[in-house]
């Protein structure tokens, strides 16, 4: 049987209210905290374990040692502010606020769970001072709480903790200068330096190279030690005290992975042919009871040597252990594309591959393997990324531009609109596209993608429903279109594989229809939202209601005279878009519905992610949304009727 367990909030009292030396306490606190937070990460399946323990000594030392935040209280305006740029390491500051009574047990229990807590920081979330987005804003924020506090004459410092590849951002350097020409010293800027990004090290996506001098340089005063002493804390911030006219950054070199021996960087690095196992993800069972195993050994440790009654762990969730899949039947869109660029990289000289570190996750490994010269990881700077493949399209280079679509299509927008302009072909692959998976919360979850795509007159948007529609999506980008395309891809394995028509064809604006249907007809695309609207299917299919189920592709480009087919007689016309309803593939649809004399007279309704997306299981954010399958049934039984 599998036991997860989680130190309990009376234990971290007995720990503050005990005789003991202050630096011995925040070591047992730091101990206890890491025990919860992987125990949080397993139990939701899903976190990020690697950047929250090589933070959490750091944000340990500041809530019970340097702020006085809990003095003061989390609303005082003479408060220290405390929060992180980078967000990842979240499952560790939940843990610390656990333990300082600011956020409940419930709530720990429910990370990345409807009502719970955010995959990233949300403000909605106590505690949490500033919500995360697209790396790179921290300073800047916290730059604008500093200036409030000097307006408003309130004490207080704003400490911001920033990553270590997060410095590759261009947003970074603009508010570095900004920061000391605008004399907010009050700002102080932690960076967690454990040198690792998502799964290789730091130096070898973009060597930071001299960090100290290049703050030296903007004016900052620096500081540097180890992230985990807490003597050495201590007296930097003791030294920081002393500094009162200019900003201040800590550059605190810390272990990613810090307290589970598999999981510090080192290891983990020499272990897996120099890629870092434990950026992201939850441990499987094994994994997880030698993690707990480990930690709970040290923090009993901790305690003997001071005296203490050893730690006692609260279950609050026991079952059987779960077996090692020895194959995942469920395909992944994301795989299917990998392998057709390594293919057409054979057959395509002046193909180039840009990553933004996402190599892994987007299904680039395999290209990054075989054509070395011909990838380029450009690190998380999705600007430099975009504005570099517009240079290589000027010069005869097909440039195929990766990175999460809510990176991509937003933080780049504007070099992505001065390529468009100079008609070029580039083609943007957007990972991660829309709702699901959304565990990790509003900041990952992309669903303006399309409408900042579709504004381009000259870009063909694109989302395939399965492996074999991939390789054609990717097939005829590359050696067919004449414009830009953007393609959309889910990052999680496909709900279910969805099956084309025997002897289909794939044609530009055409698509596919997979269930026959006489009373409704529901248009969507890509593999997350053809499941739920299948499952629509299904379920009305018992009630006498038969819905037509079309996949569609091209999201932005639709041949009318197709459409108008794929509809034939029903009556209600409706659309399923994995996107906000402004802009998506809905609005491309009104257009074709209202222009065609046969169609502009039918029932006609979109339906769409409404509001800020829900963080949470896939079928719970589907089902806040109103868009999965149960919830599409009874949308078109209220609208048809039942026989």
């Amino acid at each position: 049987m599998l036991k997860i367990g989680f130190v309990p909030y009376n234990e971290f009292t007995r720990i503050r209210d005990a005789n003991i030396e202050e630096f011995d306490k925040l070591r047992i606190v730091s101990a206890f905290c890491r025990l919860n937070t992987l125990s949080a990460v397993k139990k939701a399946g899903s976190g990020h374990l690697g950047s929250s323990f090589s933070a959490l000594d750091i944000v340990v030392f500041l809530y019970f040692n340097e702020m006085n935040t809990l003095d003061l209280g989390i609303e005082n305006p003479d408060r220290d502010i405390y929060f992180s740029s980078k967000g990842h390491e979240c499952p560790g500051m939940y843990s610390v606020l656990f333990s300082a009574g600011i956020i409940s047990y419930e709530k720990l229990l429910k990370l990345r769970r409807l009502g719970g807590l955010d995959g990233h920081p949300d403000i909605k979330i106590p505690g949490i001072e500033a919500n995360s987005g697209s790396l790179g804003m921290g300073i800047s924020k916290a730059k604008g709480m500093g200036l409030a506090k000097m307006l408003r004459g309130n004490e207080g410092r704003v400490i911001v903790m920033t990553g270590d590849g997060e410095l590759q951002e261009g947003q970074i350097w603009e508010s570095l200068q900004t920061t000391v020409h605008q004399k907010i010293n009050n700002l102080h800027v932690i960076v967690d330096f454990n040198k690792i990004q998502t799964d290789k090290a730091v130096s070898e996506i973009i060597d930071l190279r001299d960090l100290e001098r290049k703050f030296e340089v903007f004016g900052w005063h620096v500081e540097r030690c180890d992230g985990h002493d807490f003597t050495k804390l201590s007296q930097v911030f003791k030294d920081f005290k002393g500094v009162t006219d200019r900003p201040k950054v800590l550059i605190a070199d810390t272990v990613k992975g810090k307290g589970v021996s598999f999981m510090e960087g080192p290891t983990s690095l020499k272990s897996n042919g120099g890629l870092y196992q434990w950026h992201s993800g939850a441990p499987d069972d094994e994994a997880y009871e030698a993690g707990i195993r480990e930690l709970v050994e040290s923090a009993n440790a901790e305690l003997k040597r001071c005296g203490l009654d050893s730690l006692t762990l609260e279950e609050v969730e026991t079952r059987e252990k779960r077996r090692p899949k020895l194959k995942d039947s469920a395909e992944k869109v994301v795989t299917a594309y990998g392998e057709a660029l390594v293919k057409l990289g054979e057959k395509r000289e002046e193909l180039i591959v840009l990553d933004a570190d996402l190599s892994a996750d987007c299904g680039l490994r395999p290209f990054e393997n075989r054509f070395p010269e011909r990838f380029v990881e450009n690190g998380i700077a999705e600007q430099d990324m975009v504005s570099m493949a517009g240079g290589l399209a000027l010069h005869g280079f097909l440039p195929v531009v990766n990175s999460f679509g809510v990176f991509l299509a937003s933080r780049a927008n504007e070099q992505i609109y001065a390529n468009a302009s100079e008609e070029t072909k580039i083609i943007y692959v957007c990972h991660y596209s829309g709702l699901i998976p959304a565990g990790p919360g509003k900041s990952h979850q992309s669903l303006r993608d399309i409408s900042l795509f579709g504004a381009l007159p000259n870009c063909v948007i694109l989302e395939p429903c399965n492996a074999e529609e991939t390789r054609n999506v990717i097939e005829w980008c590359i050696n067919e279109a004449k414009e830009s395309c953007m393609v959309r891809l889910v990052i999680s394995p496909s709900p279910r594989t969805i099956l084309l028509p025997e002897g289909h064809t794939f044609k530009p604006g055409e698509g596919a229809v997979l269930t026959s249907g006489r009373d409704a007809v529901l248009f969507a695309y890509g593999p997350v939202m053809l499941h739920e609207a299948l499952l629509a299917s299904e379920i009305l299919e018992e009630r006498n209601i038969s819905l037509k189920v079309v996949n569609m592709p091209w999201l932005n480009r639709l041949k009318s005279d197709w459409i108008e087919n794929s509809v034939g007689e029903c009556e209600l016309i409706m659309t399923l878009d994995n996107h906000a309803p402004i802009g998506g593939f809905g609005d491309m649809m009104t257009s074709v519905v209202l222009g065609s004399e046969k169609l502009r007279n039918r029932k006609f309704r979109k339906l769409a992610v409404n509001g800020y997306p829900a963080c949470g299981t896939p079928q719970e954010a589907l089902k806040a949304h109103g868009i999965d399958g149960e919830s599409l049934a009874h949308i078109v039984l209220k609208e048809v009727g039942s026989r």
